[in-house]
């Protein structure tokens, strides 16, 4: 648990918004060369592919995370951005960041005083056109160092908390990819009649062409998307959230291979995994909504991880549930 929680926090540690992963993605390509021979695709996104199998079966995770991008330097210096996948404009104001620039610049979300707000706006989230990000530099100086279309990533700690839980920027879906990378290590010694191709997908979160065009390549018989789901707290439904250390989200939904959806469940019943079952009666808001009908199609899982405070600087997950995850990737891959 020890050496999965440092390489989670190593992976949340790398920069990669949507259309700029290759930090993040070089970082899990280091990792998953230790088990198979790894390439670059045009888009950016990782691959890895093993050399033969009877049977085969894709792993997706999806590499990006969400951010923003510069749009304006403005006369005295302030930074205009519009939002790179799905940001919650309510968690900005007072917010620190990081601007990509030519070097990282430190900056903060401009935040109105209490005192100085109207009636009409006490209660609103400001639009992501309409904050401005103050790294304390004048016009020129912010144009020296900051250009056009650079990313900007919520700055937010690193932290171990208490009973194996995480929080971090990034963890969606930096979690999913480490649960890969542990089902591989698992399997490193297992015998099994898959060949399997591992693919770290870019540019998820603003529509998913990265798991697109990377299972139109690996043409499987088998796809498993890995992503997060929404973990219970306070003013979140029973019936929409899974359970943080409730083990893996088991998928089922029309994009899902229902007959392969059945089979986790009785796998994880059987050998003892924890688990937990995600109902959901369209799509699945994740890459195998993408990989299911690429090419000529693919028989299609999705195993999600909990995670509350999505799309925030302080996402948490507990560390029991992707171990969790990738012992029921590996005991289904066997399986097969």
């Amino acid at each position: 648990m020890d050496n999965l929680s440092s390489l989670i926090l190593s992976l949340s540690g790398k920069y990669g918004v949507s259309g700029c992963e290759a930090s993040a993605a070089e970082a899990a390509k280091n990792e998953l060369a230790k088990y198979m021979k790894v390439r670059s695709d045009a888009l950016g996104s990782i691959i890895g592919e093993t050399e033969s199998g009877e049977i085969s079966v894709l792993l997706d995770a999806h590499i990006d995370q969400i951010g923003m991008v510069v749009t304006e330097i403005t006369d005295k210096g302030f930074i205009k951005v519009c939002k790179c996948g799905g940001m919650d404009a309510r968690v900005l104001a007072a917010h620190e960041v990081i601007i990509l620039g030519k070097e990282k610049v430190f900056g903060v979300v401009t935040s109105t005083p209490p005192h100085l707000k109207g009636d009409d706006d006490s209660n609103k989230a400001a639009k992501i056109e309409d904050i401005a990000i103050d790294a304390g530099l004048t016009k020129e100086q912010a144009q020296e160092l900051i250009s056009m279309g650079d990313r900007v990533v919520l700055k937010g700690a690193q932290n171990e908390l208490l009973n194996g839980n995480i929080s971090s920027p990034s963890l969606d879906d930096r979690c999913g990819v480490a649960a890969i990378l542990r089902c591989l290590e698992i399997l490193k010694d297992k015998k099994h009649r898959c060949k399997l191709t591992a693919l770290f997908s870019v540019q998820e979160e603003t529509g998913g062409s990265g798991a697109r065009t990377g299972s139109f390549a690996a043409n499987a018989d088998i796809s498993i998307a890995v992503d997060v789901s929404f973990a219970r707290a306070p003013g979140i439904k029973a019936e929409e959230s899974g359970t943080l250390t409730g083990g893996a989200m088991i998928g089922f939904s029309p994009v899902l291979d229902h007959e392969l959806s059945r089979k986790l469940k009785q796998i994880a019943e059987d050998k003892g995994i924890s688990h937990q079952i995600e109902a959901m009666g369209s799509r699945t808001g994740t890459n195998a909504d993408s990989i299911q009908n690429s090419g000529a199609g693919t028989r299609m899982c999705l195993i999600s991880i909990p995670l509350r405070n999505m799309h925030t600087g302080v996402e948490m997950i507990n560390v029991a549930d992707i171990e969790a995850t990738a012992q029921l990737m590996a005991e289904f891959i066997q399986s097969l």
